[in-house]
């Protein structure tokens, strides 16, 4: 099993900043691709940032390209999500996910999810 652990989430005006971490245990952390993922209230689950096993390639929604930077530490088993200029839409529950090996986007690819971290960006 792998467990994860997102922390670093609060309430931030807009155009604040804010990175979020996820620190994973259970597993050899490299073996996994990773994932983070929002939630807005009533809304489904969307795909934000990913990130290979090394860290060499990285994946985002168009709508966070040039704000959010995702990164991972594979010594500190840790992925981080850097998060600036943030927009009140950006308010949700980011959550943090694993998979083996590849990278995906899609939220049904992933196997293993931490319980969330809640971002509110006030206007």
């Amino acid at each position: 099993q792998v467990q994860l652990v997102e922390s670093g989430g609060g309430l931030v005006q807009a155009g604040g900043s804010l990175r979020l971490s996820c620190a994973v245990s259970g597993r050899t952390f490299s073996n996994y691709a990773m994932g983070w993922f929002r939630q807005a209230p009533g809304k489904e689950r969307e795909f934000v940032a990913s990130i290979s096993r090394s860290g060499s390639s990285t994946y985002y929604v168009d709508s966070v390209k040039g704000r959010f930077t995702i990164s991972r530490d594979n010594a500190k088993n840790t992925v981080y999500l850097q998060m600036n200029s943030l927009k009140p839409e950006d308010t949700a529950v980011y959550l943090c996910a694993a998979r083996r090996y590849y990278v995906e986007s899609r939220v049904n690819e992933y196997d293993y999810w931490g319980q969330g971290t809640q971002v509110t960006v006030s206007s």
